[in-house]
């Protein structure tokens, strides 16, 4: 077993949290109906941007925002088992998925060391919006999900607004 030093700094973090931990018994529904698909970029804040507070909604985050098909796996469980009527997808602005490149993605992550990831598709995208408005298409459509409402946002991280995009 691993003695925890490489995370020796959030187990710390997590002592003190859990010291004052305020949430017990929190029931695992989104008690707002909400489901928020986003980016895993740590300028975004979901449950701040959106004055919600934990319990409120489910979060669902990786590179680029994208609906993938994990996504829609977990909407459906969010949908039928956690109380989730309404999803956003949020994309963000000055997303790096967002150049459009992914050679560049891919050459960049050799750069840094790392193994060849030609055989991976990172999702790239020239035309955001238009991918926005395609992932909310994949929610609005799924057969697995024919209540759910379903919108799509682009956040600004430089000024922290939202603009509904469809």
């Amino acid at each position: 077993m691993p003695d925890g030093s490489d995370f020796a700094d959030v187990l710390a973090a997590n002592e003190k949290y859990a010291a004052g931990f305020a949430m017990p018994g929190l029931p695992g529904e989104a008690a707002r109906g909400l489901a928020v698909v986003t980016c895993m970029d740590s300028r975004i804040e979901p449950l701040a941007m959106l004055g919600l507070s934990a319990g409120d909604a489910k979060i669902l985050r990786n590179a680029g925002a994208r609906v993938t098909d994990d996504v829609v796996r977990t909407l459906v469980l969010a949908r039928y088992l956690l109380n989730v009527e309404r999803v956003m997808v949020v994309a963000h602005t000055r997303c790096r998925m967002a150049s459009g490149d992914s050679d560049a993605i891919h050459d960049a992550i050799r750069a840094a060391g790392g193994p060849d990831t030609s055989d991976i598709a990172f999702l790239t995208t020239d035309d955001q919006e238009a991918s926005l408005r395609s992932d909310v298409d994949k929610v609005r459509t799924s057969s697995y999900l024919p209540d759910i409402v379903a919108g799509g946002f682009l956040y600004d991280v430089d000024t922290g607004r939202l603009r509904q995009v469809c």
